[in-house]
């Protein structure tokens, strides 16, 4: 199997750079080819170093989804922090994202007058994005009352920079560009009623790991977080190959028995998210057809054809969600060997828990 680190106790997370490095280059190159700012979503790899790689790639700046991990990414020199979340504002809240803006170009999304007129009251220098629901049905007002939310978040004062809505319905197999297309049209009425209401607002955000590909119509960035590392869900999703995946945990096999083998890499190492179209709990980079059927807090049974690995024989594990993976690391052990880290064995999670 690809080289571990044998002093190394496992599990833990390990990064192959050069991979990762191909997949940030890739996704720059592709944005930039269509006109398109890059904002990626940091909440995947948590990493000052990681979020650094992507600015010097050419992303203009980073977003986040918590006060925490805006605080981390502004003190590491981000050029700009977009907190693409509904956030709720609090005293406690105002004063952290104060010390934020000065560091920092701020947005905050918004999708009530009721959230736009709370974060009036604390008087934070950033700009305010409006969210749209574009099919995902989760956070976001409706397309056709943007332009009203904006103009009311214009009259309390606060400075509307555009709008935004994640294509998150771009999570299931074959919805990438179907996706992208309700995107499209969300954001298409999304202005058009901005507009309507006289504001002028040029930032128009969108864009999931899945649907970045298929990204167009009046989009002037996109904020993939999950394009950094892959992960299996992108595996089954068709968004790229096991030559693409940068990320995977290395696990101890500690049990074989009859047909299977049992893993030391349970949901406390993996992640519990297991959609209902996934295959299984989880991928093995170097044996494409087994997969992680059964996943415990510190056991993951796995089912293969062929020999079945030694016991205490290390194997990569491919998370069904990188996100949910990190969360719950505190480094990452490097592999890969590319340009520039060697001497450099270890990064941390710097926003590791920041949720």
């Amino acid at each position: 199997m690809s080289a571990v680190n044998p002093d190394q106790d496992a599990p833990y997370l390990r990064l192959d750079t050069a991979v990762m490095e191909a997949n940030i280059r890739a996704m720059a190159s592709s944005a930039q080819t269509r006109g398109l700012g890059l904002w990626p979503h940091a909440k995947t790899h948590k990493s000052a170093k990681i979020g650094r790689l992507q600015l010097a790639a050419g992303a203009e700046g980073l977003t986040v989804a918590t006060v925490g991990e805006a605080e981390v990414f502004a003190a590491a020199g981000a050029p700009g922090i977009f907190i693409a979340y509904p956030l709720w504002m609090t005293t406690a809240r105002a004063k952290r994202l104060r010390t934020v803006a000065r560091q920092t170009l701020l947005r905050i999304g918004v999708d009530s007058p009721a959230a736009a007129e709370q974060l009036a009251r604390f008087d934070i220098p950033a700009e305010v994005m409006i969210e749209v629901d574009s099919g995902h049905h989760r956070s976001g007002c409706q397309p056709g009352n943007a332009g009203e939310l904006a103009a009311h978040t214009g009259r309390v004062g606060l400075k509307v920079a555009g709008v935004f809505t994640f294509p998150g319905h771009s999570y299931a197999p074959g919805n990438g560009r179907a996706a992208a297309d309700d995107e499209g049209r969300a954001v298409t009425e999304a202005v058009a009623g901005l507009e309507s209401a006289g504001v002028t607002a040029p930032v128009v955000s969108g864009g999931s790991s899945p649907s970045a590909a298929y990204s167009r119509n009046m989009l002037t960035d996109i904020r993939p977080g999950v394009y950094v590392f892959n992960d299996a869900q992108q595996l089954e999703l068709g968004t790229c190959s096991m030559e693409d995946i940068a990320l995977t945990v290395v696990a101890t096999v500690v049990s074989k028995p009859a047909g299977r083998v049992v893993l030391d890499s349970g949901t406390k190492t993996l992640g519990a998210d297991r959609p209902v179209w996934a295959t299984g709990h989880g991928r093995l980079l170097e044996h494409p057809s087994a997969r992680i059927t059964a996943a415990s807090e510190h056991h993951a049974t796995v089912q293969m054809p062929g020999p079945l690995p030694d016991l205490g024989s290390r194997v990569l594990v491919v998370p069904n969600h990188a996100c949910n993976a990190v969360n719950l690391h505190e480094e990452y052990v490097l592999a890969g060997g590319a340009a520039g880290f060697a001497g450099s064995s270890r990064w941390a999670v710097d926003a590791r828990g920041m949720n």
